[in-house]
């Protein structure tokens, strides 16, 4: 893909933060994949190591997701758990839903209908 095919998607991935009772809640809208797992994997994962790192990453408004999303993940889960936090997923569509039970990640990353029931997990 040229870089010209990529300007012109409009389905690129925004990402925004939030705080809600001390957890991060990430909302993301477009499409996950290779050209955005930095901005994706920036948006989960904090410098900050003082509290546990607990995150809630809202998908429901990402209608894409590939592989590269499956690992940025993983490895997102891997380092909170490390630090003794949990991250959690809410709202995923039914497509990128269905990936994540293909590849089994719902049985190792949480995943929840909504924000609030992942955050009241």
């Amino acid at each position: 893909m040229t870089d010209n095919q990529k300007a012109n998607r409009p389905n690129r991935l925004s990402v925004e933060p939030k705080v809600i009772d001390g957890v991060r809640v990430v909302t993301m809208q477009g499409e996950i994949d290779h050209d955005v797992k930095d901005v994706l994997s920036a948006a989960l994962l904090s410098e900050d190591s003082t509290v546990p790192p607990r995150i809630v990453a809202d998908l429901s408004g990402v209608t894409f997701m590939d592989s590269s999303g499956i690992n940025v993940f993983v490895a997102a889960y891997q380092q909170v758990s490390e630090a003794q936090g949990w991250l959690r997923i809410a709202g995923a569509q039914d497509s990128v839903l269905r990936l994540l039970q293909l590849v089994g990640v719902d049985t190792v990353i949480p995943c929840h209908p909504t924000i609030e029931q992942a955050l009241n997990a």
